[in-house]
Order: structure tokens, then sequence, then C-alpha cells
């Protein structure tokens, strides 16, 4: 697993083994403990691609019909939170929901990628969390207001490499205080990851370190202030983050 930390005024990337961080520093390396440090977004993408209505069983909860091709919309870099901070909540909403989310991190520069070459430019995964002010979104009739807030962007902990670690049949699951709201499986997608790099991927240029969340299943529902939502991936850990008034 990698992730970003910082020590001091010094910011660095380290291989996660356990509770130790490995630095590599040319010919030596440098060894922490996890509590040593504070834990940093894994990833500094220039665009997050998120992906709508993605899951099967929450497109019954819903009683939509199933898309016919993928539903996109973007994400701010500037939303992006990592393992550990705080959500605000803004001022301007009533209602703001919590969306577990399967992430892809693109390992490289890449333009018109084929489905079948997806797992050339795929760097690794990691759990997303596609915070929403659901009131504002109604209102507004289109997304981006809603989605782009400080903070509405958590990701983490950490990146698991994808040569170490097989999602095709992983469980995604949601906890809120502790009781779980979403559990359902990666298999449920409508559209699988090799699918949404290519139809991405002949849209726009993707570059290394950008993030593809790729939708949530059923049982999003609505955090408050002080609340602690947790994204729990199988194979990729828990993200976990405290919901605060700004």
């Amino acid at each position: 697993m990698m992730g970003r930390f910082r020590l001091d005024d010094e910011v660095f990337t380290g291989t996660v083994k356990g509770d130790r961080v490995v630095v590599e520093r040319g010919l030596y390396c440098d060894t922490y403990t996890l509590d040593e440090l504070e834990t940093l977004p894994p990833v500094t993408p220039g665009k997050i691609v998120c992906v709508g209505l993605n899951y099967i069983d929450h497109a019954r909860e819903l009683d939509m019909e199933l898309p016919g091709c993928p539903v996109i919309f973007l994400k701010p870099p500037s939303a992006v939170i990592g393992h550990g901070d705080m959500i605000i909540y803004p001022p301007e909403s009533r209602h703001v929901d919590y969306e577990a989310e399967l992430a892809v991190v693109i390992g490289k520069r890449c333009k018109n990628v084929s489905a079948t070459h997806a797992g050339d430019v795929i760097l690794g995964y990691t759990c997303f969390n596609d915070v929403t002010a659901r009131d504002i979104q109604k209102a507004d009739g289109q997304w981006t207001r809603a989605k782009s807030f400080d903070t509405f962007a958590p990701v983490g902990p950490f990146v698991v490499m994808a040569e170490n670690v097989d999602i095709s049949n992983a469980y995604i699951r949601s906890r809120v205080n502790g009781r779980l709201r979403q559990d359902s499986s990666v298999n449920n997608m409508i559209f699988d990851i090799p699918a949404l790099i290519e139809f991405i991927s002949h849209i726009m240029t993707l570059e290394k370190g950008d993030v593809i969340a790729t939708g949530t299943p059923a049982g999003v529902g609505q955090l408050n202030h002080g609340d602690t939502v947790e994204i729990e991936i199988e194979g990729l850990g828990t993200l976990e983050n405290e919901v605060v008034k700004p």
C-alpha cells in the first residue's frame, strides 16, 4: 500500500507495511510507525471524475431504469481530504449525504483507452466518499454546487497497487457511528471499471494521479453534525471521517 504523509515540514510518499511506513531515500530507507506521522490524502488528483447511478441495487432502490451509458460529473481537487480529516457541514445545506465508492487511481497519462487495455493505466484503488448536499442538488437541478464543497471528497486511507488486489468481487460498505448503512459488492456495478475507463478516456485525457469514483450502491443516507462515517472496501481498508460544523 502507498500513502502520503507529513512529518514536521516534510511531505513524502511511503510504503505501508502493517503499522509501519517505509520511505525510500536513495541508497537507504527510513522506517516510521504510523502514529509518528500525519496521514495525508494518498493522491493529489488533477481531477476527480465521478460516476452517477452505477450500481444495480441503487437503481432498484430509486426505482430508476438502468442508464444506457455512464453518467459522469466532476469534483474539484479542492474538495479532497484524507483519512481522519473532518468533513465540514456547509451552512448552506440542511441535508448532507454519504456515498461509499470505490476509487480508481490512474497511473499514467492516457487518452482513448480501450476496455481491453484499461488495466495498463490503473495505478491502484482506494476508498472514496462522494459527500453530497442533497437539498442543494435537488434545488439546483444539477450537481456541481452540491458535490463541490471543500472536504466533500474524502479519499484513502492508502492506495493499494492494482497488482496486489483483486477488487472484482470485493464488498463495499459504509457505517455511520458504527451502524452498517451500505453493504454491497463491486460486482453489482452496471458499468465495470474497464468500461468506465474506455468511456471517460474517449471524452477527456486522464492524467497520472487522477481519480475515477465509480458510483455508490444502495443505502445512501444522511449525515449530521458529530457523526463519524466509515467507508470500507475489501482489500483496501477503511476510510474514516467525522462531520463537524464550520
